[in-house]
């Protein structure tokens, strides 16, 4: 973890229905902190520190080092309180998170990835074809998008939750017969 002593400017991010404190660090970058971007999909921040400790990670950002955490100071202001240090992820690492917690089954972080994607994908559909949207139409557009009915992806889950279940119950039919389901048996003489 870097330790800086620049403060960060904080600021609420509208993500649909979420919303989120955001830091812009003094080079003019923005970050999340590991809470926040943990509480977007209804983890802990011990979750968030797992994944960030893991091999996962590295992989997904295709190198060898440990992810960059600043731990920020952050400029006092009167209308929004919080901490005045924040363990700070850069976007890129939150949205490589996020997407972790999705291929995991977080049907929450699926549905922000998936709205997140088409309101990008859309905006260069925009440019290409002249489209010029209020920022207000597209917070209304990402709303709806994340308040979509949840039972598609629901559908898309059952299958492999059914699955798990149908392990589940084998496997401790096998204990109550005596036997433990993962150990191969004992060749007989």
């Amino acid at each position: 973890m870097s330790t800086t002593g620049d403060k960060a400017k904080r600021a609420t991010v509208a993500i649909g229905t979420l919303s989120v404190d955001g830091f812009q660090m003094p080079d003019g970058s923005y970050r999340m902190s590991i809470t926040g971007a943990a509480e977007s999909v209804s983890l802990t921040v011990s979750n968030a520190s797992d994944f960030l400790r893991s091999k996962a990670i590295k992989a997904l950002l295709g190198n060898d080092s440990t992810p960059r955490i600043s731990e920020v100071e952050v400029e006092s202001n009167d209308q929004l309180t919080g901490q005045t240090r924040i363990r700070a992820l850069p976007l890129d690492v939150v949205i490589v998170y996020w997407n972790w917690q999705s291929h995991r089954g977080n049907k929450q972080a699926l549905q922000l990835c998936i709205a997140l994607a088409t309101e990008t994908l859309e905006r260069r559909f925009d440019a290409a074809f002249g489209v010029e949207r209020s920022e207000s139409d597209r917070d209304a557009l990402l709303t709806q998008r994340l308040q979509s009915d949840l039972s598609a992806l629901g559908e898309a889950y059952a299958e492999p939750d059914d699955l798990r279940e149908q392990v589940a119950r084998l496997e401790q039919q096998l204990r109550d017969a005596g036997l433990e389901p993962w150990q191969l048996p004992q060749s007989e003489r």
